[in-house]
């Protein structure tokens, strides 16, 4: 999903504390582009919101009331009617189960509350366009984690379908290279990279580039350190 520069990027705040969720909103509210289109205090109330106001991006919390971020992203995920919704996980922890259970539910990329607020305004727009994001700093510790559990139910039968040449561009997927620097590795075009990974998203039947690394990790297709 590409967001439509004519139109602004709908997100919705999902978070149990009030003020987290107006220093949010105004800050997202002053930005061209970009508008709130529905509050959520809680992970029913994001399901909700979900569905009312069709927002392209949900700023999701992890621990709230009633029923916790993680379940909340995994249901809106698995629903074929929220497709077009991205969820960008928002949290005051570092690393640890609920950030790797957030990205394996679904979600496209997690960020530090005490993100600078231009690093989370582009945030938005990144996974938006339906790029993955995660938090510098994390993402060997969070790749390192997906390599050591993998997923009983993600064997490399997975991988079936593609072809030679679409296991590579996944392979440079999984090690976080951008079109761009697939292109440069594999000797080819980066349109041709693009079209490469649309494909194995259509295949893999995964929303975003967040779940083709994990799917990399998860069926051993990619492995730290090599």
């Amino acid at each position: 999903m590409t967001s439509d520069p004519r139109r602004s990027i709908r997100v919705v705040l999902a978070d149990d504390q009030e003020l987290v969720r107006r220093g949010f909103g105004a800050l997202i509210d002053a930005e061209n582009g970009l508008e709130v289109v529905g509050e959520a205090a809680n992970g029913l109330e994001a399901i909700e919101q979900a569905f009312t106001s069709r927002p392209d991006v949900i700023l999701m919390d992890i621990r709230m009331p009633v029923l916790d971020g993680i379940e909340a992203t995994r249901r809106i995920t698995a629903d074929e009617r929220l497709e077009p919704t991205r969820v960008l996980v928002l949290t005051t922890f570092d690393l640890d189960e609920y950030v790797y259970e957030a990205l394996r539910a679904g979600a496209s990329g997690f960020l530090l509350k005490d993100t600078a607020p231009q690093r989370l305004l582009d945030a938005i727009r990144v996974v938006a366009d339906g790029d993955a994001l995660i938090a510098p700093g994390i993402t060997r510790r969070l790749i390192a984690e997906f390599a050591a559990r993998p997923d009983p139910d993600r064997s490399d039968d997975v991988l079936g379908t593609l072809t030679d040449r679409e296991r590579d561009v996944l392979v440079e997927v999984g090690r976080g290279l951008t079109n761009a620097e697939i292109a440069e590795r594999l000797y080819i075009s980066p349109l041709t990279a693009k079209t490469h990974v649309s494909r194995i998203l259509t295949k893999l039947n995964a929303r975003d580039r967040a779940q083709l690394v994990v799917i990399a990790y998860e069926t051993g297709l990619v492995q730290p350190g090599r």
